[in-house]
C-alpha cells in the first residue's frame, strides 16, 4: 500500500468525505511533508481503494456548477489494512533512496571549494525547512492539537535539523581541509 493510499485510509478513518477534499485538507495539514501529494494520484489512490473494496462510495453532489463529488468511507476491511500498513512501517526500517545521500556519495566528482558552496545552498533551504516546521509546530500546539497529532512533525523537524547540524559540520571541514577531499581521478 502507497504512503498516498495510507493518508488517504486515514482522512477517512476521521469520516466520509470526497478525494478534493482529502487534497485540501492534507495540504492543510502540512502533510505534503510526509507524502507526495498531487490531486490526480490521490483520485487514483482511492479508486484502487475503492477496487480493493478498502473504501465504498457513500454517496454524489453536486455544489453549484462544480463537477459532481463521490464521497468515499473507510470499510472494516479498509481500517484492518491501514492498521497492518503503519504497524508494518513502524515495526521495519524501509530503505529509501534519497537524493542527497547520492550526491554526497559521489561529490568527489566535483571540486571541493563547488561542493562547500553548493551545501552553503542546501543549509540555507534546510534552515527555511526548519523555520516553517518549527512555525508549524507552534500553532498547532497553540491551537490545542494533541502530541499524537505532531509526532510525524517532530519527527521531521528533529531529523532535519540533525541533517542540517552534520552538513554545517561537513562544509566546516572541507573549508578547514580537515576533510581529505580525493577528487575523482580521470
Amino acid at each position: 500500500m502507497t504512503p498516498l493510499a495510507v493518508s488517504a485510509l486515514a482522512l477517512l478513518a476521521e469520516r466520509p468525505m470526497h478525494p478534493y477534499e482529502m487534497y485540501q485538507l492534507l495540504l492543510e495539514r502540512h502533510e505534503d511533508r510526509f507524502v507526495k501529494i498531487r490531486p490526480g494520484s490521490l483520485y487514483h489512490a482511492v479508486q484502487r481503494l475503492e477496487a480493493e473494496r478498502l473504501v465504498e462510495a457513500t454517496g454524489t453532489d453536486r455544489d453549484g456548477n462544480r463537477p459532481e463529488r463521490t464521497t468515499y468511507a473507510i470499510t472494516a476491511g479498509g481500517r484492518v489494512a491501514m492498521t497492518e500498513r503503519i504497524r508494518e512501517i513502524l515495526q521495519r526500517p524501509v530503505r529509501e533512496y534519497p537524493h542527497l545521500p547520492l550526491a554526497l556519495a559521489e561529490a568527489h566528482n566535483v571540486p571541493a571549494e563547488q561542493v562547500a558552496a553548493d551545501l552553503r545552498q542546501y543549509l540555507a533551504a534546510l534552515d527555511d525547512d526548519i523555520a516553517e516546521l518549527a512555525d508549524v509546530l507552534r500553532a498547532a500546539r497553540g491551537r490545542g492539537k494533541p502530541e499524537t497529532y505532531l509526532v510525524g512533525g517532530d519527527y521531521l523537524l528533529t531529523m532535519t535539523t540533525a541533517q542540517r547540524d552534520w552538513i554545517a559540520l561537513l562544509i566546516t571541514r572541507i573549508d578547514t581541509e580537515d576533510f581529505a577531499w580525493q577528487p575523482h581521478l580521470a
